[in-house]
């Protein structure tokens, strides 16, 4: 009897049910404080996770192939990582957003600066958009991560309150060395052994999120309880952000076609908070750290939300 069968068909169980078990573990994390608490260290080992398993179903002889709108791409990374920061950050700023609250304001700077969620080829495959458009405009979004967060940290937060070039320096060295271990096991595992456990792989990018997500709604539960009207802001504000980012991005790029409009929306309404702390190194206020738990709800109920929507646009596309 092989032992490790049960375990290898549960981790495959898990990755066919993923979005729906990660959107369960914000509620677990909230209803049991806890099980947030005991997770919270281990939050940057959990990014570390997601990345490297991120990186590992990125084929490097696929990869190529994807590149097959390179003006699409190019500019829907100019708008992501250039365009909308830039705007967002002056908009925060002409409405006095950094002396009303200063630590809100450098939360939103460093959501607005961080590239699109490493799942976001799952998720546009999970609602039938353009996954090699997403997949492609990812890989560039996030190769220039470490050089743009760094323009807009030191251009909108300055030196005084976070080092922009310590901040490039950790974000470029998560990348790459998340990069670099995903290379060396598929090179020690093989492609065909990589291809084959993808189910597999999907379970434990899950497990990594669901432990992310319940670490991060540590403390929300008591602020809710202590100032609810505050939760319920920060929440709409995140939700906003988001559906915001994602209609306007639509539209700006309506002539591409409404599904790949959809699919550079989402990269860039999602985006990788998670990786941003970790090159913090998850020392932040406490009403940033509030503001990032509570961004979590539309990154994984907005797909969901907006998955009939997806479907119809890319049957009238």
């Amino acid at each position: 009897m092989n032992l490790l069968a049960p375990p290898a068909a549960a981790l495959g169980w898990i990755g066919r049910k993923g979005t729906l078990v990660v959107a369960a573990s914000l509620f677990v994390g909230l209803a049991v404080p806890g099980l947030a608490a005991a997770c919270k260290p281990f939050l940057g080992e959990a990014i570390i996770v997601m990345l490297v398993l991120a990186f590992l179903r990125v084929d490097p002889v696929d990869l190529s192939h994807h590149f097959t709108q390179p003006k699409l791409i190019a500019a829907a990374t100019l708008w992501v990582m250039i365009i909308v920061p830039a705007a967002l950050g002056a908009l925060f700023l002409a409405a006095g957003l950094d002396r009303a609250s200063p630590d809100l304001f450098f939360m939103l700077v460093l959501q607005i600066s961080a590239p699109g969620l490493m799942s976001s080829p799952a998720l546009a495959a999970l609602m039938g958009l353009d996954v090699a458009l997403t997949l492609a405009s990812l890989v560039v979004c996030s190769a220039i991560t470490p050089l743009t967060a760094s323009l807009f940290s030191h251009l909108f937060l300055g030196s005084a309150v976070i080092s922009p070039y310590g901040l490039g320096l950790k974000l470029a060295a998560i990348l790459a060395g998340s990069a670099f271990a995903a290379a060396v096991i598929r090179r020690i595992a093989g492609r065909a052994f990589i291809e084959a456990q993808r189910e597999r792989f999907d379970g434990l990018s899950v497990l990594a999120m669901f432990m992310f997500a319940v670490a991060a709604m540590d403390g929300v539960t008591g602020h809710f309880l202590a100032n609810p009207f505050l939760v319920l802001r920060l929440l709409l504000l995140a939700f906003a952000l988001a559906l915001g980012l994602i209609g306007v991005t639509a539209i700006a790029f309506l002539r591409a076609g409404r599904a790949r409009a959809l699919a550079i929306g989402l990269i860039a309404g999602n985006r990788n908070v998670g990786l941003m702390m970790a090159a913090t190194g998850f020392v932040v206020p406490d009403i940033a750290w509030l503001y990032f738990a509570l961004a979590q709800y539309p990154i994984y109920l907005l797909p969901h939300l907006l998955k009939p929507l997806a479907k119809r646009l890319q049957q009238t596309s």
